[in-house]
């Protein structure tokens, strides 16, 4: 029988804010078997060009991004909020379902032509992804692909990111 993911998500209404319905990851992250199971999904994700980098955004994309750069054999960078890196960085302002925010990240963190593997915990409505595919674009980098753990599809994050290569190993409405 194949291993369920999505029987480790909790679902946490009204949070951050009232109408919100939270899909918690803690459990999975609680679980080494699931998790293990989600990087090893991960890694056999297959791209239509060879990855140089793995990239993971604030702060969930890290609890998934360094073990999959692991996996892989491949180094991490952080994209992170702002004031957060200690180095030169290039930021993008985004809208996301609950506000706005700014994403960083260092300038040398992606070579110029680099090949980058975008990893984040959830696609919503696809604002935050999008601000990073920005990012790497901005520093020279090209994004390959987006790995998510979970797909919310009912928020249409797809559309936002229409153009790019997307995988996500679990879809909820």
């Amino acid at each position: 029988m194949p291993f369920n993911l999505s029987s480790y998500l909790r679902d946490v209404p009204d949070f951050p804010k009232p109408g919100i319905l939270f899909k918690d990851i803690t459990p999975l992250l609680a679980s080494p078997e699931a998790l293990r199971e989600a990087i090893k999904c991960m890694a056999a994700l297959e791209w239509e060009e060879e990855i140089d980098r793995v990239v993971g955004i604030e702060s969930r994309g890290f609890l998934f991004g360094v073990p999959l750069a692991m996996e892989l054999e491949l180094g991490f960078t952080p994209i992170r909020k702002l004031g957060k890196l200690p180095w030169r960085t290039k930021s993008v302002e985004y809208s996301l379902e609950y506000g706005s925010d700014t994403l960083e990240i260092h300038q040398d963190g992606v070579e110029a032509g680099g090949r980058v593997l975008l990893v984040d915990d959830l696609l919503a409505t696809g604002g935050t992804m999008r601000a990073a595919c920005e990012l790497i674009e901005g520093i020279g980098g090209h994004v390959v692909g987006c790995v998510f753990l979970v797909e919310l599809t009912a928020l249409g994050g797809r559309r936002q990111l229409a153009n790019r290569h997307l995988e996500s190993l679990i879809e909820v409405d």
